[in-house]
């Protein structure tokens, strides 16, 4: 993944993944975010569970903020699904990041997403070390 590009995470909808319906339960698609946040940072050099080291004092972690979400289109049992993640605006304790959810050219569902850097359960500035690893993207 280039610095300045957005980040894609394919993932197959399992039977665990769906109502009785065949059809992908709301609460499953915050999971898929989740991943695609996370595999994001890993891309950028960002190392969650070092950030947070052994929990002590000042351990800095990503708590989530807000989420806005536009479902779109359902996804079902078996499908292959992309989810895209793109870094928004970067600012003193948090960041904010755009995600889809995509059947091939089909947008399934559409996230903002604000996270904000906490240690000690208080917002926390960000270090100029992970600043620097995370750079806005403007494609999707």
């Amino acid at each position: 993944m280039g610095i300045n590009k957005s980040h894609h995470l394919e993932i197959r909808v399992y039977y665990e993944d769906t109502d009785f319906s065949g059809v992908v339960y709301h609460a499953s698609y915050l999971r898929f975010l989740e991943r695609g946040r996370t595999e994001t940072l890993r891309d950028h050099g960002i190392d969650q569970a070092a950030l947070y080291g052994d929990g002590g004092s000042g351990a800095l972690s990503f708590a989530l903020r807000h989420m806005a979400i536009d479902w779109l289109k359902p996804a079902r049992m078996d499908d292959v699904v992309i989810v895209e993640t793109r870094i928004g605006e970067i600012k003193g304790a948090s960041l904010t990041l755009h995600q889809r959810i995509l059947r091939g050219e089909d947008i399934l569902m559409t996230a903002e997403v604000l996270v904000a850097l906490v240690a000690d359960g208080k917002p926390a500035r960000m270090p100029p070390s992970l600043r620097a690893k995370l750079q806005p993207t403007d494609d999707f």
